[in-house]
């Protein structure tokens, strides 16, 4: 049996400060080990090898004998980051990949897991077997073909499980059959010893080749059920056993197949491949140990570096082939999502399994599109990327009903969560309904609260951000705009002083939920992705041909997802940038100088672009500036000092070589709701409309380009019954959206939107001043309400 630990690499407590002499902070702990280091523990222990869900466990078990105490409290387990790892076995040959553990080849039939089993014995020079030829037919001395006729399709799966029971190797690899996912017991077996691979083979390719082999019925399909349809049912038992998925295009060969599932199973059991560093982060000289690197669930967990850099990805991108993209053409957004956070989480983090869970729950009836974020074509060479489907109305909902669950999936069960968001007006009703959404345990643990700015957002946007509330989420207003709330959340987060005592005294982590959160902005890449192959699939362009993006930009975060698409492979030509008069992104493009003196903020119909310091924008300069932390910390502290920077012109030229930007007027913004809506009886949002007038100016129109449509119109019923000149007399809230939804125009109303307007309790909100000590107290009287 391979020990638990072998040896403890690391060790390592952030330093708090001592606000009570001989106390030690030992919570928020987080375990490496190499899969397989388990041995022969328990079916739950081999499944759940990943740091984020049983490693988390061994790590309480081991130290929850630890107290903690307190003036006032005892037990609290709390500490920033604890990192243990084990030691690996060195990697002398291939066959070592495999170790004692066995590659399971799992799909459905004709995916060509025999064959592909064989190639990869071959590299590894290790036995192989054939559950069919090897096990069933040896057991019950017939052929496959002759049992199932003999029993029956029930019978049969009783009977084949049962000899895969009986079976027991190490170090092979064993290729299934397609009906071997359809029997608990039987993988539960398999997976005490083996690395589940799933071969997702496209479907047409597995009728193709059923018809060459001349199989015309499989397990389970009954005389008149199509094969197509038996194959996509199917698709439910293997989503649920799969530890690495081998995503494959039309036409593979075995041997290409055979290769992407010896990388998969090699990053499967790396677990340390894929880690975060600041924006900020200088790396020493003749530094071998990477103790400031995080991994995914630190990153998501902390949401902020502690240095006052944003995490992003250690190395590249992951990028697919033209045939894996192709192959996703096809595919539903949940599909799509699936495949594509897959490759940017690693299975350590969250196991495939349940994140497809989390991504299904994320993605279901909450939206009022089952396409989830739908393409329409507008006029000309325009398309309108509609991202306000969700529950709250706007692209937030686009990452913040799949984020909180990315979050207590992560946290450790023994520490209290309170998430600090500041909100230009969709992002604090997004926040708070996504995280009301977990299940009564994580709801406990972790609570919200939102600060927007008292005067800043639209009367709807206020009212739906305080109707929002919950019981682990609160609504604070303030005195102030966006850029003070933004800044006072980072001056809280960096306070470690602040940070150190609420975790000592209260057993609280502060985190984030805005899109400086890496677990929030990743999902936002699936749409941009995703509009593209909708374009493809309906037929408006094919594979390869070039799109610009056009999208209303304050925080940068949008238009970032865009570019991280593009790293991804979707031909994404030029980034169109959108601004309102607060159009100081638009003068950076243009200048390389970011420039914030004498420049105030003004209110605009388009509040969630009314923004002047741009946190994302630092991730972009930090991709074109080869990752130059020392770099990063001398503008943004410059920025923070001077209130500019401006960047080398080598910068400013890569910066508009995909980049163009420009801003819209209050009146072009009306204007041009006014003129879309005669023309296509189509409503745009303010936010939409100035994309959609930059778009007019700056796009050449010899290629498609998409406009990201970031909320419902029915969010903004003043500024768009002034736009299309409908007399207003008095009227509230409710009755200007349903004196809207009157014209049936598109898009149709947003039905959660009219069901906020009905609400009939009125609900209140607490209000401060701008200022960030007193911030500080109504978290700290917020954690006190909620976890004391």
């Amino acid at each position: 049996m391979t020990p638990l630990f072998t040896k403890i690499s690391c060790f390592r407590i952030n330093k708090l400060p001592t606000l009570h002499p001989g106390l030690v902070p030992v919570c928020h702990m987080f375990t490496r080990l190499k899969p397989g280091a388990l041995g022969q523990k328990s079916e739950k222990t081999m499944l759940f090898f990943n740091r984020c869900q049983h490693l988390k466990q061994i790590t309480w078990r081991c130290f929850s004998s630890i107290h903690v105490k307190t003036n006032k409290h005892v037990q609290l387990i709390l500490s920033r980051t604890f990192a243990l790892a084990v030691l690996r076995k060195s990697w002398h040959s291939n066959h070592t990949l495999v170790g004692d553990k066995n590659i399971v080849l799992m799909g459905p039939p004709g995916a060509g897991k025999t064959t592909i089993g064989r190639i990869i014995g071959q590299k590894l020079g290790c036995c192989v077997i054939d559950v069919d030829n090897d096990i069933l037919e040896k057991t019950w001395n017939m052929s496959v073909s002759e049992k199932l006729q003999e029993v029956g399709n029930e019978q049969f799966l009783e009977e084949e499980g049962k000899a895969v029971l009986n079976f027991s190797a190490s170090g092979s690899v064993i290729s299934l059959t397609g009906s071997n996912p359809m029997h608990d017991a039987s993988m539960w077996h398999l997976k005490k010893n083996g690395i589940i691979v799933y071969l997702d083979i496209p479907l047409i390719d597995i009728i193709n080749r059923l018809k060459s082999m001349k199989i015309n019925r499989i397990v389970g399909q009954n005389f008149g059920t199509p094969m197509k349809d038996l194959l996509a049912f199917r698709r439910q038992y293997y989503k649920k056993w799969y530890d690495a998925r081998v995503f494959c295009e039309s036409g593979a060969s075995p041997e290409e197949v055979a290769d992407k599932v010896l990388n998969a199973v090699k990053r499967y059991q790396n677990v340390d491949s894929e880690t975060f560093i600041s924006t900020r982060h200088i790396w020493p000289k003749n530094c071998k140990q990477k103790n400031s690197t995080k991994f995914f669930s630190e990153a998501v967990i902390e949401g902020l570096a502690s240095d006052g850099g944003l995490f992003v990805p250690e190395k590249e991108f992951p990028k697919l082939s033209s045939g894996e993209w192709k192959a996703l053409v096809g595919a539903t957004y949940i599909e799509r999502a699936q495949i594509l956070l897959e490759k940017c989480i690693h299975p350590a983090d969250i196991p495939a399994a349940r994140l497809g869970e989390m991504i299904e729950t994320a993605y279901g009836k909450n939206f009022a599109c089952s396409r989830i974020a739908p393409v329409r074509h507008l006029s000309g060479n325009q398309f309108i990327l509609e991202l306000f489907h969700g529950p709250t109305g706007s692209f937030k909902d686009l990452s913040l009903q799949l984020m909180p669950h990315l979050f207590a999936h992560c946290i450790l069960p023994n520490c209290n969560y309170m998430i600090l968001v500041a909100t230009s007006g969709d992002t604090g009703s997004a926040v708070l309904n996504g995280f009301s959404h977990l299940n009564s345990n994580d709801k406990k643990r972790i609570a919200v609260v939102t600060f927007f700015p008292e005067n800043g957002v639209s009367d709807f946007q206020k009212a739906q951000i305080i109707g929002s509330q919950k019981e682990n989420g609160w609504a604070v207003g303030v005195k102030s705009d966006f850029d003070f709330c933004q800044t006072a959340v980072k001056r809280i987060f960096n306070d470690s002083d602040f940070t150190g005592f609420l975790t000592v005294e209260y057993g609280t982590v502060l985190s984030s939920a805005n899109s400086i959160n890496w677990g929030r902005l990743l999902p936002q890449v699936i749409y941009h992705a995703s509009a593209y192959l909708d374009l493809v699939s309906q037929g408006f362009i094919s594979f390869g041909s070039p799109v610009d993006v056009c999208i209303p930009t304050g925080n940068f975060g949008n238009i970032l997802a865009a570019v991280y698409a593009k790293l991804m492979g979707i031909p994404i030509r030029k980034f169109i940038c959108a601004s309102n008069q607060n159009h100081v992104l638009t003068d950076f493009i243009k200048t390389g100088h970011y420039d914030l003196r004498e420049r105030k903020l003004v209110q605009t119909f388009s509040p969630a672009i009314d923004i002047l310091k741009s946190s994302n924008l630092e991730r972009h300069l930090h991709l074109m500036a080869n990752k130059d932390g020392q770099l990063m910390t001398k503008l943004f502290n410059q920025l923070e000092d001077q209130h500019h920077f401006q960047i080398e012109k080598i910068l400013v030229e890569k910066l508009q070589q995909d980049f163009v930007a420009d801003w819209c007027s209050e009146e072009d913004c009306l204007a041009a709701i006014n003129s879309t809506y005669n023309a296509s009886g189509y409503i745009l949002d303010p936010h939409t409309a100035v994309a959609k007038v930059v778009a007019d100016r700056m796009q050449d129109k010899t290629c498609p380009v998409i406009v990201s449509s970031t909320a419902h119109y029915s969010k903004f019923s003043p500024a768009i019954m002034q736009a299309l000149k409908i007399k207003q007399i008095n009227q509230t809230s409710s009755s200007q959206l349903y004196l809207l939804s009157s014209y049936n125009a598109l898009p149709p109303p947003h039905g959660a939107l009219l069901e906020r307007t009905k609400q009939q309790e009125k609900m209140e909100c607490q209000v401060c001043s701008a200022d960030v000590n007193v911030l500080k107290s109504h978290v700290e009287r917020l954690i006190q309400k909620q976890f004391m």
